[in-house]
């Protein structure tokens, strides 16, 4: 991988982190020395979930989740993605989603409807 790739990907992972930190999640960039759940892009106080960021213009979408999915081990694989001047995106399985949606919102959940 060429170095401004490496150094792109970097600043991805930074600006991720303060996306977090803004919104009142502490995140830092993680250290990078080998993929996997202890080298995570993003180190963050949200519990289960492991985030792998790309900061590319063209997401290669099945294999960025797959990245993830082998990276998180027993938490929840999510992709945050950014193309330039675009917004943050969070990617996840679909089950993995409303897992989240259940556990936020079982207790009202028939009050919804």
């Amino acid at each position: 991988m060429a170095k401004a790739s490496r150094d792109k990907g970097k600043r991805g992972e930074r600006e991720f982190a303060a996306f977090l930190t803004e919104r009142g999640i502490p995140a830092r960039r993680g250290v990078q020395f080998r993929g996997g759940g202890d080298s995570p892009d993003v180190v963050h106080a949200i519990p289960g979930v492991h985030f792998e960021v790309k900061r590319v213009e063209a997401l290669k979408l099945l294999p960025s989740l797959h990245q993830a999915s082998e990276d998180a081990g027993d938490k929840i694989p999510v992709v945050a993605w950014r193309k330039n001047g675009g917004a943050w995106i969070a990617i996840l399985r679909a089950d993995d989603l409303v897992d989240i949606l259940v556990a936020e919102y079982q207790p009202n959940i028939e009050d919804l409807l």
